[in-house]
């Protein structure tokens, strides 16, 4: 692709649907964000998308992402930063550096730290690659502005930012610590936005062409059908400030059968079985027909480093990693 070009108007649909899926039912629904960037440009704002081998070694990017906060211009960028991108291209922090520079006029880079959506900050792959976490900036919409200066590790970071957002009223949002060029080229995961953009494209176009939607998700993305079925139950509650529980979906054969197929870091995605769009966690309901499918992760989270940051381990889970696609 060229080095810079124009995100267009009738491309920010399908960026949101693209991200919707890819955040395999976390990182929030990219509704409103959408809203507000489609808003921005009907304004006459625009946003250019850079691609990451266009960023010089010593070049500075700013890392946004949102805990909830619609307002994500108000984060205070550092000064030398020449772009943005987002902190993970699942779910509505896709948006959030469009939102950003839309009113900054600075290039959204084609990259992201996650392939997709994860809950914490030590699963990013600059994380993986050992990058210092710190410093951080976490504002609100009062005005309220915190600056983490220092942090022990990627999870002490989490811990402090998290604590803070929730004493802000779970709403902030964030700019990460900056990120060189040659940071975001060795350790970022490029050109997801592009990725979602087409990921999102394919489900509407096969709906209009009447074929099958979920078909194409899973052939742009070399996927694995898991299975189809309806929502039986779902068990939902929010503790610590994440939406936890489970949910059991039954095969329309009546199979009910339990067995692990498939974990992360790979994504496990819920689609709605007629229209192809995600399920997020938090929509989820009894009765619901889905279809569940398996998306090949980002070779850095596969290794073994990686999945030490974003394997089942990392979320609690004493399995190994299993997967459907060559290692």
């Amino acid at each position: 692709m060229a080095s810079f070009r124009g995100i267009l108007p009738d491309e920010l649909e399908p960026l949101a649907i693209g991200a919707w899926i890819l955040g395999a039912g976390g990182g929030g629904s990219p509704y409103h964000s959408f809203l507000n960037i489609r808003e921005l440009y009907e304004q006459g704002r625009r946003v250019m998308l850079m691609d990451p081998s266009a960023l010089n070694d010593d070049d500075l990017v700013a890392v946004v992402s949102n805990m909830g906060a619609p307002l994500v211009g108000q984060e205070r960028l550092c000064d030398p930063a020449i772009a943005v991108m987002s902190l993970e291209i699942g779910g509505g922090n896709a948006i959030q550096p469009l939102l950003v520079a839309a009113l900054t006029d600075l290039p959204v880079v084609d990259a992201d730290t996650m392939g997709r959506a994860y809950p914490e900050a030590q699963m990013t792959s600059f994380a993986i690659g050992g990058l210092r976490p710190y410093p951080l900036t976490l504002s609100d919409i009062r005005d309220n502005e915190v600056i983490v200066s220092r942090a022990a590790s990627w999870k002490w970071m989490e811990r402090i930012s998290r604590q803070v957002c929730t004493e802000v009223g779970s709403i902030a949002a964030t700019c990460k610590a900056p990120r060189t060029g040659k940071e975001v080229k060795e350790w970022g995961i490029l050109h997801t936005v592009t990725k979602a953009i087409a990921l999102g494209g394919a489900v509407p176009d096969a709906r209009r062409r009447h074929a099958d939607p979920v078909a194409a998700v899973l052939e742009l993305e070399r996927g694995r059908l898991l299975f189809r079925g309806r929502v039986a139950d779902v068990d939902r509650r929010t503790t610590e400030g994440f939406l936890r529980g489970s949910a059991r979906v039954e095969g329309l054969d009546g199979d009910r059968t339990r067995k692990p197929r498939v974990t992360v870091p790979d994504l496990i995605c819920v689609l709605d079985t007629a229209s192809g769009e995600a399920i997020g966690t938090e929509t989820l309901r009894y009765g619901q027909r889905v279809t569940v499918v398996a998306l090949p992760a980002p070779d850095m989270q596969r290794t073994a480093k990686g999945l030490e940051h974003v394997g089942p381990r990392a979320f609690g889970y004493d399995l190994d990693y299993v997967s459907p696609f060559e290692p």
